[in-house]
């Protein structure tokens, strides 16, 4: 099996470290290339968060759920869409294994991502549009603190028929 699935875990201690263009590029082509349903490619975008005042106002607002993380990729979705949720957690799923193929970590963001929405102030600062809602953040960054690794190798139960 890969690595990069066993390795990956969630990350809540970021360092300063700045994430470079080309890792931000990488993760964007990672976001990219994540599929959607019925091909329906306009219902998801993505707002990329590297300015500390911008992810300082998101931080207020989501309660500190992004975790002081140094860059963010806030997935949006349009309101209503059939497959929303899940375009936006293939395409978080999919920023989070790049960010572990770069040595970065990452962490999957939905609750406080939702409680963006009710800060109208925020949204119109990122520029995402009122047919659109955040679905998803994915804070990014270096490791501050590696964690024990976890056996996830029997984490859920599978029957095989």
């Amino acid at each position: 099996m890969n690595k990069i699935f066993t390795n990956r875990r969630a990350v809540s201690n970021f360092s300063n470290d700045v994430v470079t263009d080309d890792q931000i590029n990488d993760l964007i082509e990672a976001f990219q290339t994540a599929l959607c349903g019925m091909h329906q490619a306009d219902v998801m975008n993505l707002v990329v968060v590297k300015d500390e005042g911008l992810r300082q106002e998101i931080e207020n607002a989501t309660d500190n759920s992004c975790y002081n993380a140094p860059i963010l990729f806030v997935i949006n979705t349009k309101k209503n869409s059939m497959f929303g949720e899940r375009d936006a957690s293939v395409a978080a799923e999919n920023i989070m294994l790049e960010a572990m193929d770069l040595g970065l970590g990452s962490v999957y963001i939905m609750g406080g991502a939702a409680k963006l929405n009710d800060h109208a102030d925020v949204l119109k600062e990122l520029g995402i549009d009122s047919d659109f809602e955040v679905t998803v953040i994915v804070p990014v960054g270096k490791i501050a603190e590696e964690s024990e690794k976890e056996d996830r190798s029997q984490h859920y139960q599978v029957t095989i028929y």
